[in-house]
């Protein structure tokens, strides 16, 4: 599994703008080839920062969906209703290879 994070804050002037496209956006996300899965998640202290999370597969997976063109056209309106925007793409740990769960 790799998983491509990005962090960032909606700008205080375009939070109507963001709610309005950030649907649409998601679903695009699910559409690329090899997006496994979409999460985002927020503090809980209610802020306007964001954390998401695409999964795929593997790294060639993730590459072909970073170069695809909606992809890119996604990060760039991303770029323009958000600020601090910072994308990491984030492989498994050679010490925890796969997923522990209590009891196992």
């Amino acid at each position: 599994m790799v998983l491509h994070v990005s962090q960032y804050d909606i700008h205080p002037d375009k939070v109507e703008a963001y709610l309005k496209w950030v649907e649409g956006a998601i679903k695009r996300v699910l559409a690329v080839p090899g997006v496994v899965e979409f999460r985002s998640y927020r503090p809980v202290t209610g802020s306007s920062q964001l954390v998401t999370t695409i999964e795929f597969a593997d790294m060639a997976a993730c590459a072909t969906a970073v170069s695809n063109a909606d992809m890119q056209k996604l990060s760039m309106e991303l770029h323009t209703l958000c600020l601090n925007v910072s994308v990491e793409i984030w492989g498994p740990s050679p010490l925890v290879p796969v997923p522990r769960r209590p009891g196992k």
